[in-house]
């Protein structure tokens, strides 16, 4: 088995689904007393969000550069960075390390279009919606992307923050984004990429009529995948 190296801590909340999901899918491929090798750098969240809202997104790169250098160093066979907002710099965070670096959005993009839904509608933090990054990448596979309008991103980066991050899961939040789930089935998504990883923690496949393609449950995956050679 391969060891995965996870950069973890933003949030911490959402960690902690990767590390289940990750030795829940091995325990399941491999019998029941199996678990995944794997090392987990945890960040300190608070200079990262502050330099994330700051726009200081080369003091956010140097940080999970190091991460993955020392992910590397302890022993890590590929590095999967446990937040969609932060791949803004993934191309920085891989050419720190000579691992591979298994992206957040292949393993999103893959899933959409094995499903057939070729216009996906993106929900994450402002960073992840308003710029490039995910959603070039997610094009690149083929997908059509929609993000909610101006409003209702400022609400879905609101809730993630100052709720999902802190562990607070809140009806009346799942109302906000059940609406703007509607909202862009409406404009023609045919699935919804939950592109920010807290997000699974609100929105289950029960509270939304559109097919969930969560990044958190796909990454997650990808990572025992390429551990157990798949």
């Amino acid at each position: 088995m391969r060891t995965i190296g996870l950069i973890g801590g933003m949030s911490w909340e959402s960690s902690a689904e990767y590390y289940r999901i990750i030795n829940q899918r091995v325990r399941d491929q491999l019998g029941p007393l199996r678990s995944a090798q794997l090392l987990m750098y945890s960040v300190d969240f608070g200079p990262v969000e502050q330099a994330q809202h700051a726009g200081r997104w080369d003091d956010t790169a140097l940080i999970l550069e190091d991460a993955a250098r020392r992910l590397q160093a302890g022993g890590a066979d590929c590095v999967v960075l446990c937040t969609n907002t932060m791949h803004l710099v993934a191309p920085r965070i891989e050419a720190a390390v000579s691992i591979p670096f298994l992206h957040i959005a292949d393993a999103a993009g893959a899933a959409a279009v094995e499903a057939g839904t070729l216009t996906v509608g993106l929900l994450g933090t402002a960073f992840t919606m308003e710029q490039d990054f995910l959603k070039s990448r997610l094009a690149a596979q083929g997908l059509t992307v929609l993000v909610p309008e101006a409003d209702e991103r400022q609400a879905v980066h609101r809730i993630i923050y100052e709720e999902l991050c802190v562990g607070v899961i809140s009806d009346a939040s799942r109302q906000v984004y059940q609406r703007v789930i509607e909202s862009l089935a409406a404009r023609g998504a045919q699935a919804i990429i939950l592109g920010c990883t807290e997000i699974g923690l609100l929105i289950k496949p029960e509270h939304s009529d559109l097919p969930l393609l969560d990044t958190t449950e796909l990454h997650a995956q990808a990572a025992v995948a390429f551990a157990l050679g798949d």
